[in-house]
């Protein structure tokens, strides 16, 4: 299995989810921002009947790129895991198995390899409460890209209360 399938078998692992969308595709150092635009877009498609009528959010890349943030490495590893495993709108109601997740992220972000850079749209870590910038319309939504050995990969959770 090459890389590319397998960033595919992994991110689709940890989405799947009704409200957990993944994606990734070919890069060559490009911004992350287009991508994450794409995957808002699919969960947006998927939600509308969820959003609060009159909702707005981000729409041009502009918006999108400022909502992002550098985050490290295990940030981002921390961040994928619990974007995967644990609800933005019900936190303690797991959505899947956290060992499970913790290997599927630690593979992906092994493909993207050392060099890679990593954004996310949530301030702090899972456990300190959470605040974002949001990338979508929707009331709850976390984000995790990054970016490296010619892979963008983004992680993405939607979420109505």
């Amino acid at each position: 299995m090459d890389d590319a399938d397998l960033l595919e078998a992994l991110l689709s692992s940890l989405a799947g989810e009704a409200s957990v969308y993944s994606r990734w595709c070919w890069s060559s150092g490009a911004d992350v921002a287009p991508h994450v635009r794409e995957l808002a877009k699919i969960a947006e498609a998927d939600w509308v009947h969820e959003a609060v009528l009159g909702a707005t959010g981000p729409t041009t890349l502009k918006e999108i790129e400022a909502a992002l943030r550098p985050v490290t490495h295990d940030t981002a590893a921390e961040l994928m895991v619990n974007l995967s495993t644990d609800s933005l709108v019900f936190p303690g109601h797991p959505q899947r198995d956290l060992t499970h997740a913790r290997r599927a992220v630690t593979k992906a972000i092994s493909i993207l390899g050392p060099g890679s850079e990593w954004f996310s749209n949530i301030d702090g870590l899972w456990e300190s409460g959470r605040a974002w910038s949001p990338v979508t319309r929707h009331t709850f939504d976390g984000v995790v890209a990054g970016r490296g050995a010619g892979f963008v990969i983004a992680l993405l959770q939607v979420g109505e209360d």
